[in-house]
């Protein structure tokens, strides 16, 4: 995040802020490797997945890279802009792109349903018919196929 951020601060023409922002996101960026490396070694039935590995880890780390050196670059021959002490902070909560959410709240029970009404449902109270045999099937009786004769005059013509 703080990555897209940076870039999207050295597009804003706030370079000073865009660096930190990158800085911030190296100092992240090793952490994470650190962590995917551990995982990959661990003992486990995920031990397949290797995240360091990944085609999108891997090229961010040349994406976050690149995009400092340019910023850097472009501090030192346009705009000369101090890099301040803190990261920029971040605006987590989106304002564009997503709708709202609508919270979601069970109906109203019925007052059918009460807890006598559930209780009834009980299954371990249901009759004990199950023992009765199943009726036997009905035996079924063949029919007659009308008998069928490939005919040479259907109307169909290939031409």
């Amino acid at each position: 995040a703080y990555c897209y951020h940076g870039q999207t601060l050295l597009a804003s023409d706030k370079c000073g802020e865009a660096i930190r922002s990158l800085q911030e996101s190296e100092k992240f960026f090793a952490k994470a490797e650190v962590l995917c490396k551990e995982y990959g070694e661990t003992k486990g039935p995920g031990t397949t997945a290797k995240p360091s590995g990944h085609l999108f880890f891997r090229k961010l780390e040349s994406f976050i890279k690149n995009t400092l050196e340019k910023c850097q670059r472009e501090n030192g021959f346009i705009y000369f802009q101090k890099v301040p002490a803190e990261a920029p902070q971040l605006e987590l909560k989106a304002n564009y792109g997503l709708v709202e959410p609508v919270p979601f709240e069970f109906p109203a029970l019925n007052a059918h349903w009460t807890p006598e009404t559930v209780a009834a449902f009980d299954l371990a109270k249901r009759p004990k018919d199950d023992t009765a045999e199943p009726k036997p099937d009905e035996e079924v009786k063949p029919l007659k196929e009308p008998d069928i004769k490939p005919q040479k005059d259907s109307g169909c013509q290939i031409s």
